[in-house]
Order: structure tokens, then sequence, then C-alpha cells
């Protein structure tokens, strides 16, 4: 390796870029590995049965996607109308409507499902319109705001909401709701709206992708600089 010489700058610039490099490479796999016991953990959560949502201040991360169970009646004339996308890309409302249980007193805000444009409004589907105590099985889904500011926002004076934005919509009723929502499975109702069963787990785990990524442009990085050096070495050598 007498021949070696890739000079102080090359050398400067290569290795903290390969140092970077390898770093994103193992940041990425300790993101697959997290992304992996996530994913078990859902699916894990999401088999078990449904245990009554305790009440009180949960701590929301801890109860995502838990299958739970309410017992009360709805607040119908207070419902919320949540923009939504159904299955082949038809536009419509999610319906999530207070629900006041019957042994806790609290409110549970509940989406009780998708309903297509022109049953926005209850009274296009008042048979769906369950009254009385009902016991209901779902899942726990904790909230969700905007991610970038440029996003457009939520209308309350319209009562059309674009995000989980739960405290906002506690204070839109005028009530204190329950930390979390509760995503009602997929039972038939009367009438066929809403339709429940809207819950979507989707995440992508491309991060072991991302790693050999970073590892392969580390790899050529190091190549790139020592043939560099030798060349560079011999043409030193050759003088």
């Amino acid at each position: 390796m007498k021949k070696f010489s890739p000079g102080l700058l090359p050398t400067l610039i290569t290795v903290p870029v390969v140092v970077i490099l390898l770093a994103l490479s193992v940041w990425q796999v300790n993101r697959y590995v997290w992304k992996v016991n996530l994913v078990e953990q859902i699916n894990t959560q999401l088999a078990a049965a449904p245990v009554p949502l305790p009440s009180g201040d949960i701590v929301p991360e801890d109860w995502q996607y838990r299958r739970v169970s309410v017992t009360g009646v709805f607040d119908h004339e207070s419902e919320l109308h949540l923009f939504s996308h159904a299955d082949k890309g038809r536009k419509g409302f999610q319906v999530i409507t207070p629900f006041r249980r019957s042994a806790e007193g609290d409110v549970v805000l509940v989406n009780r499902g998708w309903v297509p444009e022109t049953r926005k409004d209850a009274s296009a589907r008042t048979a769906g319109l369950l009254e009385g105590e009902v016991t209901i099985n779902g899942i726990a889904r904790k909230p969700w705001a905007k991610g970038w500011s440029f996003m457009p926002q939520s209308n309350p004076e319209t009562n059309v909401w674009l995000y989980g934005e739960l405290q906002a919509m506690g204070d839109h009723i005028g009530a204190n709701v329950a930390p979390v929502f509760v995503e009602v499975d997929a039972t038939d109702v009367p009438g066929g709206f809403p339709i429940g069963g809207q819950t979507r787990v989707t995440l992508p785990n491309n991060h072991f992708q991302y790693a050999f990524t970073w590892l392969g442009l580390a790899i050529a990085m190091i190549v790139i600089f020592v043939l560099y050096g030798v060349k560079r070495g011999r043409l030193n050598g050759d003088k």
C-alpha cells in the first residue's frame, strides 16, 4: 500500500461521508426492527377480544388499535362529519357520533362508519340511527391532526372535519370527551348506513431497502476512494 495516496482533501471529504452513510444504514435497520415489532403489536391487539374501554385519563398511545366495547346512548343530533374516501375512491364522510356511556357517564366520540355524500345528513339515513342503550364493539384510535401547516383546515362552522381533532370536536359539541375515538366494527346497521369497519392499518415497512441503499452508497464511496488513492499513489510514484 505504499502507492496508496488519496490526498488530504479527498480523505477529509470521504471519511465523514462514509461514516454518515453507515450511520444512516444502521438507523434504518433499527427503524425496520421497530416497525416489525409495531406491526406485530397492532395485529395482536386487533385479534384480541374486546375489553370495556376504561374511563378517565387513559393514555391514547397505550390503547391505539385495541379492541374495546362501550355501552350507552348515541346523541345523533350532535354527530360530526369527517371527510373521507371509501373504497374505489368514492367521496363521503365518516360519521362521528357522541356516545354517552351508561355506567361511566362520560362521552366517547364513536366513528360509526362511512356514508356517501348523499347520506351525509342524518335525516337521509334514519333507519340507521340507533336509539336507546346499545353495546358496540370497535377499535380505539388516538386523535390525529394535519401533518403540515399548508394543508387545509377543518371547518367547524360547516361541521366538516378533515382530521381526527378530538379535542376540537369535543369543544364543538360542548363536551369533555374521552381521549380516544372508537371506530365501530363491521356490524350491519338497519338501512345499511353508516358502513362500519373502516379501520385501516397501513404501515409500509421499506426501511430494509433504505438501509441497503445507504450501505451501498457507503461501499461505493469506499471503492472510489481506494481506487482513486491507488491511482494517485502510482502516478506520484512514477514521478
